[in-house]
């Protein structure tokens, strides 16, 4: 892809995520006269357990970062993903080379309110159309099952999908809801593995650390 392909996803990018964050701005801060979109996004980002504010921070970490892996490498910003809940930053993608891989996450902590940053970078030559389509597939399925779940919240929850490893980021409200995300995960076709770093809405009040787990 040339350069300006690249810069031209890249500002895409910053646009929407500046369009959200003026949303949830106006939303929260504007009484009356807030458009019906804006208002929608408010309401989704208010009903996450990270709130209005937790989201627009989460959006700004999402922006510092992509811009980072852009100014690095136009390689890097195509080739690696993020999720961001509550300032945790988890990482994946397929990269050619170590180098690479250690270079995304050292410019991932390099972000405004960055507090951890999960390394799921895989080193391969390998990956293709047909991997790239599965995967998306693998995670639509799965976000549609959590969304048709009256037992799950499925708002607080990230999913990626990488050589058929689904990767989750967010926050349950308890470990039964976990355990019923990570059964939807594991009964779906061409899964190879589901490696969680859900936080437990109970355990994470009390301190306690991420429920972390691959299975």
């Amino acid at each position: 892809m040339p350069l300006q392909g690249g810069m031209d996803i890249v500002l895409g990018r910053i646009a929407v995520g500046a369009a959200v964050v003026l949303g949830l701005l106006q939303a929260a801060c504007s009484p009356v006269g807030v458009a019906a979109g804006a208002g929608a996004t408010a309401g989704v980002a208010a009903a996450q357990d990270r709130g209005i504010s937790g989201a627009i921070a989460d959006s700004d970490i999402r922006v510092q970062i992509n811009h980072l892996w852009l100014q690095e490498d136009e390689e890097m910003y195509r080739k690696v993903s993020l999720q961001v809940q509550e300032g945790r930053v988890l990482v994946t993608g397929v990269v050619p080379s170590e180098e690479m891989r250690s270079d995304a996450v050292r410019l991932a902590w390099q972000a405004d309110g960055v507090k951890e940053v999960i390394n799921e970078v895989e080193v391969s030559k390998g990956g293709g159309i047909e991997d790239f389509a599965r995967d998306t597939w693998i995670s639509a399925q799965l976000k549609s099952k959590l969304l048709f779940d009256g037992d799950v919240s499925s708002i607080n929850y990230s999913v990626e999908t990488v050589n058929g490893v689904i990767y989750l980021l967010g926050v349950a409200q308890t470990q039964a809801e976990l355990d019923r995300v990570l059964n939807h995960a594991r009964n779906l076709a061409h899964v190879r593995k589901v490696v969680s770093y859900v936080r437990v809405k109970n355990a994470a009040e009390a301190g306690a650390a991420p429920g972390e787990g691959t299975t």
